[in-house]
Formats: structure tokens, sequence, C-alpha cells
């Protein structure tokens, strides 16, 4: 993380949510020279959503649904578990979960890094659209779930159903996967994705190798609806 002048400190057992996102709504790319620390979360939701500037924001404890969603360009850091749809509709940026994920961690995501420490819950990725993923620990069923883009590492298991419907996203899983959904399937790694994932893996601050990792991808049978594969729709 970089160095940074000047530390905003924002309890939120004395200011309110609304206060805190309209501060950092109104930041300059001036103001995000300097960082900001937020404590007594509390699981309060929509924490720090809607970040457009490159600021550094710590999260000292739990949050709630949608903590930094719609992420753009800002440094997220939350110290503790997160609800439903961490970093949900990410565009760019960096989001790091030091504990676990709820459900749809990175929904939706368009771009950026989110990173989660410990487990995420099911639907992890789900609809990706260019997000980069990497879960420390284990995932919960259906993640990945029409995952168009962007890519998907695991370093523990995956649950039921990974991948299901999947387009063009790249899902690497170092542990055990329960099932694999609907046009999914195990694919050879290549050297290029060896090399996506050495990124994603430092990147990250992973503590794995590439090789011992396996990549599942589309089949592209379902790209088209034809009636000798209707019975996986």
């Amino acid at each position: 993380m970089e160095s940074y002048p000047q530390l905003t400190l924002f309890d939120l057992n004395q200011e309110t949510l609304r206060d805190l996102n309209l501060q950092l709504h109104n930041l300059t790319d001036e103001d995000a020279k300097n960082s900001w620390k937020i404590t007594n979360p509390k699981g309060k939701h929509a924490i720090a959503c809607g970040l457009k500037v490159p600021v550094s924001v710590e999260i000292d404890g739990h949050a709630g649904y949608y903590c930094a969603g719609m992420n753009q360009l800002a440094e997220v850091t939350i110290n503790g578990n997160v609800g439903v749809g961490v970093a949900e509709n990410m565009m760019t940026g960096l989001v790091r979960v030091k504990g676990n994920a709820s459900q749809s961690a990175g929904a939706t995501g368009r771009g950026g890094l989110l990173v989660i420490e410990g487990d995420a819950s099911a639907r992890c990725g789900i609809s990706m659209k260019g997000i980069d993923i990497v879960v420390h620990g284990s995932i919960g069923h259906m993640s990945a779930f029409m995952g168009q883009a962007g890519r998907l590492v695991v370093n523990g298991d995956a649950g039921e159903a990974l991948g299901d419907s999947l387009y063009e996203a790249h899902i690497y899983v170092r542990g055990k996967v329960r099932s694999l959904g609907a046009d999914c399937i195990e694919k050879p790694m290549r050297d290029g994705h060896i090399n996506d994932l050495e990124t994603l893996i430092e990147a990250s601050r992973l503590d794995a190798k590439a090789s011992d990792f396996r990549r599942y991808g589309s089949a592209r049978k379902l790209y088209n609806f034809n009636i000798d594969n209707a019975s996986q729709y």
C-alpha cells in the first residue's frame, strides 16, 4: 500500500453513514492523495460505495451488504467479514476483504481486483463481466454462474454447479470441485494461463503456485439454442 500524507478518521459511532459516503463522493483527485480509516462499522450496509477517485479507505471491522459496490479506482480494505454483494458492479481498483464474504461477492463486476482472504459463500462472481476475483479460502455453490469475462481464482475448494452457464470467464481452482454446472468443463492449463494466474497470485498476496491449479471454462454448447441441448438449459 502506498504512503499517504494525511489520514482522515471517521467514526460511525459519532457520525452517520450518509455523511461518510457524501464526503467520500465529493473527494477530488487532490484529496485522493490522503487516506481514510472508518471505525465502528458494526455491519452497516453500503459503506464506501460508488467511489470515483484513487483514494485509500480502510474499514476497521465487519461490514454489511454491498460494501465497496460500484468501486472505481479506490483501494478499499475491510478488516473483517462482509455481507452480500461486496464489490458488486466494481469497475476498477482494489477491494481486499481480510475475513469471509457472504453471497454474490463481486457480482456483475466489470473490472478491478477483489481479494477475499477467507471463504466466500454461494454465487461468488455471479454474472462477472471482467472483474478478477481471488479467494484464499473456499467458495460456495453456483459460483461464476453466467460468468461472461474475467477470472475467478480459488485456493480452496468449490461447491456445486461451478461455472453453470458460463460464457468466457476463466476459473482456476486449487482444491476440489464438488460438481460442475451446465456447459462448464475442465480445460488444459497453457503457458498464457499460467502467466495470468501467476500475476493474480502475486497481486493478491496468495501463497500458492500456479502449477497447482486446474482451469475450467465453457464448453460453448449453450451459446445458441439447440434442441439437442434443451435439457441443459
